[in-house]
């Protein structure tokens, strides 16, 4: 491994580096920084947030950049105004032992006359976001005439946010003889596009896999029923005390909902979303850096370009509406060298998701049993008995009322006292969990499973279950009108038999998934209940229709692998079954719908 002395630094340089405490380079900077010190070549890294990017080009940039000339001679652009301010800062520190460089943050949300004034004194490096750059340039503010190096940071979160006109608009008032250099999480078509279009044979620099998440993040998720979506994410709260990490959003309505319910169930939570001012969004980020703050609950606009180190957990309190958004999410954790986890809240029907994102990071996703009550309690004494242990008890002034104190509690013994005083310490926990329902999810809570499973279309629910049941054996095969088109699959007939029965659960044996209808087994003297219980349900706005299926026959039935004597289509019925199975769940505007339904066609259309 080369080390920061072998790379080719000045002495101004080196000296700063090790001011800053950095030992060895990371992978990034290994492959980067000789890269830009030893010539004019452009250069594409794909590496993860937090795997030290600033520093691979901060460094040799500052290094190249002549202060005698007093000219811009480098732009960074970078999407959010906190990544802007952090890059600037961190330019700042590389280049305290090399003379008068001038560095200058231009973003929005300041004020737009000191940027002016700041350009006009002359500055060498220009950190820029794409929006207010616009702005200065069309002022005549910004001159880059001059520049010889720009760097796109963060360049598919530029892209998410709708950046590409501007960054196009930017990058065609730049020399064409400069130097691009792009960094980037993912490798997008719109990324390939910019770089085919303003880079000359860049090299390609990947760290991990592409288009995967960062090595020391663990990836796992709870399946819940999404009416405990709320109560899944106090009890990861609860169960993991020292807790320190940001809950995802899709919404702001849906981040000021949840973190209002934390700040009043006692958290030391706030929300972080569009809707706030920049004072106050700069108040909420001040508080979450220096530890006010365990949880902060935000959107992914909100949260993007957020430079914090040292976060424990990145919850997924919903999924992303963009798969490649959840790279970004689980980047902001497990960051300089250190290792975090991103957890997902998954119901039933977002299955599928979860395994497209899994398939995209390169990584398995670990299923979590949602931690009970009596777990819960303990961890949160166990950590309280860990810091009594610890805490430091040389403080004079407490000597004068300890005889007090002593005699005050001299009818306790030593076993109720400590009873009192974990019982004060802990009274909300003992409320919240004493008596409290334990959340199972809904696979674990019905099929006696863990909630693991995949979605073939042909599975057998006696083995699958492991339910050792007293039941006869002799199973009845069942037609429903949903299928996998429906986005149907055997944890939402699991999902919808079980949530419209009472008592005993219904044993179910073999299903069989079609694209448009589908067949399962019921042990034989539940059929005409289940058929009763689900005559008058839906599943997505649609109606459900339930009947006993028809006797098989050797001859293949078409389009699926199970065979009838009749009827083999839909329209072979008769009017009436016709009209049940169909016109009734589907309806003259069913050509209008998603397979989702009209109503929720926005929330769930990928």
């Amino acid at each position: 491994m080369i080390n920061f002395e072998e790379m080719g630094f000045t002495p101004g340089i080196l000296k700063a580096i090790q001011e800053l405490g950095f030992e060895s380079p990371m992978p990034v900077q290994e492959k980067v920084i000789p890269l830009m010190l030893g010539g004019e070549v452009d250069i594409i890294a794909l590496a993860q947030t937090g795997t030290g990017k600033t520093a691979a080009f901060g460094l040799p940039l500052v290094q190249a950049t002549d202060t005698e000339i007093n000219n811009t001679q480098a732009l960074i652009l970078c999407p959010t105004r906190e990544l802007c301010m952090q890059i600037t800062g961190d330019l700042t520190d590389y280049a305290r032992f090399t003379g008068k460089l001038k560095i200058l943050a231009v973003y929005g949300g300041a004020s737009i006359d000191n940027q002016i004034r700041g350009l006009k004194k002359g500055v060498h490096i220009i950190v820029a976001t794409p929006g207010r750059l616009i702005d200065l340039i069309g002022r005549g503010a910004a001159r880059l005439s001059a520049v010889t190096t720009v760097i796109l940071d963060e360049a598919d979160e530029m892209l998410n946010m709708g950046f590409l006109d501007s960054i196009n608009e930017i990058l065609e008032e730049v020399p064409d003889g400069r130097r691009t250099l792009l960094f980037s999480a993912t490798m997008s078509k719109e990324i390939a596009s910019i770089a085919r279009k303003y880079m000359n044979s860049p090299v390609e620099v990947t760290i991990g896999t592409k288009n995967s998440s960062a090595d020391n993040v663990s990836h796992a998720y709870y399946l819940i029923h999404a009416k405990d979506k709320y109560k899944v994410l106090k009890r990861i709260a609860d169960f993991e005390p020292d807790i320190y990490g940001i809950v995802f959003c899709r919404t702001r309505n849906e981040t000021q909902e949840v973190a209002s319910k934390l700040i009043d169930d006692g958290y030391n939570a706030d929300a972080l979303h569009g809707d706030l001012s920049q004072m106050q969004r700069d108040a909420v980020m001040q508080k979450f850096r220096v530890r006010n703050l365990q949880l902060l609950v935000a959107t992914d606009v909100a949260a993007r370009g957020l430079d914090v180190d040292d976060l424990t957990h990145v919850i997924n309190y919903s999924l992303p509406d963009d798969n490649e958004v959840y790279t970004h999410r689980s980047g902001r954790t497990g960051r300089a060298g250190k290792t975090g986890i991103s957890i997902s809240l998954v119901h039933l029907r977002e299955r599928h998701i979860l395994q497209q994102i899994e398939r995209m990071v390169k990584k398995p996703f670990k299923a979590l049993p949602i931690p009970t009550g009596t777990e819960i309690c303990g961890k949160q004494l166990y950590n309280w008995v860990t810091k009594l242990e610890n805490v430091v008890t040389d403080h004079q002034e407490i000597e004068k009322f300890l005889p007090d104190i002593k005699e005050k509690l001299a009818g306790l013994d030593r076993e109720e006292l400590l009873k009192r005083v974990v019982s004060l310490e802990f009274d909300r926990f003992l409320d919240d969990y004493r008596h409290g329902e334990d959340l199972i999810s809904p696979v674990a809570e019905r099929d006696g499973r863990d909630g693991g499973g995949g979605r073939s279309g042909r599975r057998d629910g006696r083995e699958r279950d492991g339910r050792d049941r007293e039941y006869n054996g002799n199973y009845k095969r069942l037609f429903i009108n949903l299928g996998k088109s429906d986005g149907f699959y055997p944890e939402q007939l699991i999902e919808l038999v079980n949530s419209n029965t009472k008592g005993p659960k219904v044993p179910i044996g073999k299903i069989d998934l079609l694209k448009t209808f589908s067949f399962f087994e019921v042990e034989a003297s539940f059929a005409d209940g289940l058929i009763a219980a689900l005559s008058d349900t839906t599943f997505m706005d649609r109606r459900v229709a339930v009947e006993i299926a028809q006797e098989k026959t050797d001859k293949p039935r078409q389009g699926g692998d199970y065979t009838s004597k009749k009827p083999a289509k839909w329209s072979d019925r008769k009017p009436e079954k016709r009209n049940q199975g169909r016109s009734e769940s589907r309806g003259k505007d069913y050509k209008k719908e998603s397979r989702f339904g009209r109503k929720d066609k926005k929330k769930y259309s990928r």
